[in-house]
């Protein structure tokens, strides 16, 4: 009978003190002791300055460099080529002799034709060799006017609305590196290849120091539209959700705990990862360019870096 006492009492005890045990942590939670709270995230980020400056579209095409004006020496009468006076490269004179044809026949017996530069200039082409029999239709020599060079391009259909006389070109070659040549455009064909659906367009080269050469290869940028005094930003910072675009500046009212401001923009030119914003940021507002895709409105951030800025040409 005494152990069923003991074990009721002991019972009880264990009873008591574990309620009093969920009373005190109860009350500490209450009280907010023990309450942890959880603080908002921090979002590490990169940024970068808005810039007010220059930003051009433009169409990369790519060509070889011909001589602006040339003109081909015809023979007067078919025959064989017995002699060439000229070599590619040389300088002639108008009149200078470049090659004699001999138009005889068998059983009769011509005096050889004197084929002469008709305008003076280089010679850049030599079709016909010694030995060959041509026609009048056949040229003997290809003589460069003057040191005026051109780019022959060819602008695919649906960029020919962009075309027009005067555009600016910037163009670079592999044999000068780093070097941009200016040209602009020089004429415009008034019909389209049916078979290419291409139009041709010529450049004319601003050839400073002479170093282009006819033949070479160059890439053209036609720039098609330049708008200055503009706000630009790397098109990376940009974020599109929901037919929406807009980007984070970076709001330093308390500069120990920046925080991130989503601000919809209108953006414009979009053109080599730089996009033009027409309306939504000011110049050299700061923008959050990497680490946004997790940003909220009023998300704190904290700057790991402060990229260098677009140039503002």
């Amino acid at each position: 009978m005494n152990r069923k006492v003991y074990l009721i009492l002991l019972l009880a005890v264990f009873i008591f003190s574990g309620c009093e045990r969920i009373k005190e942590t109860y009350g500490k939670i209450k009280g907010g002791k023990e309450e942890q709270v959880q603080e908002a995230p921090v979002f590490a980020v990169n940024i970068t300055n808005a810039v007010q400056g220059q930003i051009q579209d433009y169409i990369a095409l790519s060509g070889d460099i011909i001589a602006g004006s040339t003109v081909d020496a015809y023979s007067d009468a078919a025959g064989k080529v017995t002699q060439l006076y000229v070599s590619v490269g040389e300088r002639v004179n108008r009149g200078d002799a470049i090659a004699a044809v001999d138009p005889s026949r068998p059983g009769m017996t011509f005096r050889q034709s004197i084929v002469t530069a008709p305008i003076s200039g280089t010679i850049v082409a030599l079709p016909a060799q010694v030995g060959m029999t041509i026609t009048q239709a056949v040229p003997l020599a290809r003589i460069s006017g003057g040191g005026a060079l051109e780019i022959r391009l060819y602008v695919a259909e649906r960029f020919i609305s962009k075309m027009a006389m005067n555009l600016s070109c910037e163009i670079t070659l592999d044999a000068w590196p780093g070097e941009i040549f200016q040209g602009s455009i020089s004429e415009v064909s008034p019909t389209v290849d049916a078979a290419s659906r291409t139009m041709e367009v010529k450049v004319n080269v601003n050839n400073a120091g002479s170093k282009l050469k006819a033949g070479m290869f160059a890439k053209v940028k036609i720039i098609t539209e330049r708008k200055d005094g503009i706000v630009k930003i790397p098109a990376s910072a940009v974020i599109n959700r929901f037919g929406e675009q807009y980007v984070f500046a970076v709001d330093k009212t308390d500069p120990e705990n920046p925080v991130a401001r989503r601000k919809v923009i209108v953006p414009g030119i979009l053109i080599d990862g730089v996009m033009e914003i027409q309306q939504g940021l000011s110049p050299n507002e700061e923008t959050v360019v990497r680490g946004q895709t997790l940003l909220e409105d009023g998300s704190r951030i904290r700057i790991i870096d402060q990229l260098a800025p677009l140039s503002a040409n």
